[in-house]
């Protein structure tokens, strides 16, 4: 059964072959093709497995035990001339070999001994070769438990599936930490500032910006593990990675770094003995920044990557001369649901209320490192939480779970309640990281790099600041709603995003990541003053909007466009004459407009108004001329004059209108300030130019907003989003009138500045510019 079942996965991943003990993930699968596979499974094979089953053990024996252990032992396997059961010509792929952390030091008998040979399989894979990597030991049986008994999830109450971590699953932790006791004993490193790094998951979105801040902030050559099957193919899949993260690929970077071709998911890391050796003397300190993120997958298919890669790491540490291990965790483990406190030295979650593999192996991760450190070993362990964008590039990680949600908040422009978000800026988490490997006084202690947490009041603030206002919900509304709006409405990179909020495990760790406390950080907060960094601030308004374009660019999130419903919005009407360009102005003219934005976001990135109305004006056309599209923008070009002189441009029209036969015309307008008295007049005259589209201008004049009707229609008549409440309406009034007030301020008082300063010239000749003044 588990070849019949390996058979059918071999469709999905990458090399079309997969053995029965090889993780379907690791293997190349992804979690599209395990969707496929469970629909295969049932409609060729007649299997019906949950797709959780899937996630949580993807190995296809485990699949096929838990299937026959829930009553698949009475179904009948189809027949022969099923295609997927056609398993006589298959070969299955070469099981790799056990993954041992031992090396001359511990003999290789170190793990539990490596599964027999599935009947049929091919010889080991010839150096060099690069196969699916398989788990390194088979999965401990229970003792509470026979092997292929059925488990069900061990709830609470009325709690959803999963309340509690798996047995099975509890097992195999316990038998990954004793692996931890059987490392090398070692002395402790010198405490020197690093001079060659080993740097694993530098192609990752922390790891990239790390490698560039060891290289920026320290003297250190960097070795950077990358899985590839050649150096040629390490080196180009680094450089692309950095470039997708807005990060520079130069030749003094390629200078300083040497890329190992390897896999932390396979025996010394995947390289031959002769290279291991050599790393592990030439390299003074290691960094694990690799880790497999998914938060669908169980622990049995994530321990590979993130629990042994680990203490392979742990190992290299602790062979040749003694060296630092500074190992890259997680405050996922903290996801506790009701836990009461996430302090630097605090007692981590009880790992069976875990449910998440990711939040499992991070926790087995850092436990067995704890380990480690009374064999000797100097262990870093550094937790990030939520990882945002960069406060300058707006770079950000779109797998990361704080980047989905805050896509979909500013997508759907409603959040759900939640206490805080323990996030932090890439740039601050990776500089700060980068502190604590450079500086030797700072190993072996535990360090929280969560920043400042955002409370909801913080981000729905920061989200209306940036011009999405958004509407507070319950979580389990937020999360029905979310889902029927992406089923609805499919959005391929918020995919994992879907299948996150269906999936009963994962919500467990979405509802501690919202309702966890915030985590505390005094030891990173002392140690970043002392070392003189940036001291934490919070993931405010400003990068947030920069991950937000990033976002958007990334088809992610949704920013503002001016044909969403007015967040804001006034009317204006001018009157006024035209006349033939060069001749007088005799000609009634007068506007009835409706200036309105968006959202904030348009006047602080743009300083843009939206305009829509009718032109009426006889000597263009005997009917009124309606608006197809108009814009404003308040002091363009920062209200530089257009010609030298004494003329600041205060706003600028630009209308693009059509009359009753279907001819198109354009108006374009401006309002100047001038070092005058008349300064009220000045705000409210506006000159313009109108012609036929594609042709030179053939009206001018002046057009003036009277004053009984300005502070009626453009102060008074202010209408908002009635969606709004009442006090978010008064802010939005107040917001746009302080923001206009200064912005009009500021360009009024340019001319008198200029004035001023030309009186106080003392030079005894004026420049060639100058003399017509």
């Amino acid at each position: 059964m588990a070849v019949v079942v390996a058979t059918a996965a071999g469709a999905f991943v990458p090399g079309g072959q997969l053995s029965p003990d090889t993780d379907f993930f690791d293997a190349g699968g992804t979690s599209v093709g395990a969707v496929e596979l469970v629909a295969t499974l049932e409609d060729e094979l007649g299997m019906e497995i949950d797709l959780d089953e899937v996630f949580a053990d993807a190995r296809p024996r485990s699949l096929a035990l838990r299937w026959l252990a829930t009553g698949g032992a009475t179904a009948t396997l189809p027949a022969p001339g099923v295609p997927i059961a056609a398993t006589a010509a298959w070969t299955p792929t070469p099981a790799p070999a056990t993954n041992t952390i031992g090396t001359t030091q511990v003999p290789d008998t170190f793990l539990v001994p490596a599964p027999a040979p599935v009947p049929g399989s091919s010889p080991a894979p010839a150096p060099g070769s690069s196969p699916a990597p398989a788990t390194d030991t088979p999965s401990i049986p229970s003792p509470r438990v026979p092997p292929g008994a059925t488990v069900t999830a061990r709830t609470t109450g009325g709690s959803t599936p999963y309340a509690t971590a798996r047995p099975e699953d509890l097992d195999q932790i316990l038998a990954d930490l004793s692996l931890a006791d059987r490392l090398p004993w070692t002395g402790s490193p010198e405490p020197l500032p690093p001079r060659r790094i080993l740097l694993t998951g530098a192609t990752g979105f922390l790891g990239s910006h790390l490698l560039l801040d060891l290289l920026r902030h320290s003297d250190a050559h960097v070795h950077c593990l990358v899985r590839a099957a050649d150096e040629e193919a390490a080196t180009a899949r680094l450089g692309e990675a950095l470039k997708s993260h807005r990060l520079p690929w130069s030749s003094e970077i390629r200078r300083r770094v040497t890329v190992l071709p390897g896999d932390i998911r396979r025996p010394h890391l995947g390289l031959s003995d002769d290279v291991w050796n050599k790393l592990a003397h030439d390299v003074d300190s290691v960094v694990g920044v690799a880790a497999a993120v998914d938060f669908l997958r169980g622990y049995q298919s994530l321990r590979q990557s993130n629990v042994i890669g680990a203490l392979t790491l742990a190992e290299l540490a602790a062979t040749g001369p003694p060296k630092p291990l500074h190992h890259i965790s997680s405050i996922a483990v903290f996801n506790e649901v009701g836990i009461a406190s996430m302090g630097e030295d605090d007692p981590l979650a009880h790992v069976d209320r875990l449910v998440a593999g990711y939040d499992q192996t991070k926790w087995a991760a850092e436990v067995a490192l704890r380990r480690a450190r009374d064999h000797g070993l100097i262990v870093t362990a550094m937790r990030p939480g939520g990882i945002g964008g960069h406060t300058r590039t707006g770079a950000h990680n779109p797998q990361d779970l704080s980047s989905g949600l805050i896509s979909a908040f500013g997508r759907f422009r409603t959040v759900p309640a939640f206490h805080r978000l323990n996030a932090a800026p890439v740039d601050w988490v990776s500089r700060v990281a980068a502190g604590v490997i450079c500086e030797p006084d700072a190993w072996g202690f535990d360090y929280n790099l969560t920043g400042v947490p955002n409370t909801l009041d913080d981000v729905v603030r920061d989200m209306a600041y940036g011009g999405m206002h958004v509407r507070v919900q319950d979580w389990d509304e937020w999360r029905t709603d979310a889902l029927a709006r992406l089923e609805a409405d499919p959005v391929p990179e918020l995919n994992f995003l879907t299948r996150v909020l269906r999936s009963p495990t994962a919500l467990k760790l979405c509802e501690a990541t919202l309702k966890g406390p915030a985590a505390t950080d005094e030891r990173t907060a002392a140690l970043v003053e002392a070392l003189g960094l940036r001291p934490a601030v919070r993931y405010d308004a400003q990068a947030q909007l920069r991950t937000f374009e990033r976002l958007a660019q990334d088809g992610l999130a949704r920013l503002p466009h001016k044909d969403d419903q007015p967040y804001l919005w006034f009317s204006e009407t001018t009157d006024g004459a035209v006349g033939p360009v060069g001749a007088d102005a005799d000609t009634p003219c007068s506007m009835a407009l409706t200036l309105s934005i968006a959202s904030m976001y348009q006047l602080v990135k743009e300083r843009r108004v939206d305009v829509g109305g009718e032109l009426v004006c006889a000597a263009a056309h005997p009917a009124p001329l309606l608006v197809e599209r108009g814009d404003v923008w308040i002091r363009p070009e920062e209200g530089i004059p257009q010609r030298h002189g004494m003329r600041h441009q205060l706003l600028r029209y630009r209308m693009t209108l059509r009359d009753a036969d279907g001819g198109r015309w354009w108006l374009e307008g401006h309002k100047y300030a001038r070092a005058r008295r008349d300064v009220w007049r000045q705000t409210r005259a506006l000159s313009v130019e109108i012609g036929r589209e594609g042709e030179p201008a053939s009206l001018a004049g002046e057009l003036v907003v009277p004053a009984d009707s300005y502070v009626r229609d453009q102060i008074d008549g202010i209408k908002v989003d009635p969606r709004l409440t009442g006090q978010e309406k008064r802010a939005a009034k107040l917001t746009w009138l302080a923001w206009f007030g200064v912005e009009m301020g500021r360009g009024l008082l340019g001319p008198f500045a200029r004035a001023a300063a030309d009186l106080l010239d003392l030079r005894r000749t004026r420049t060639p510019s100058e003399r017509h003044r």
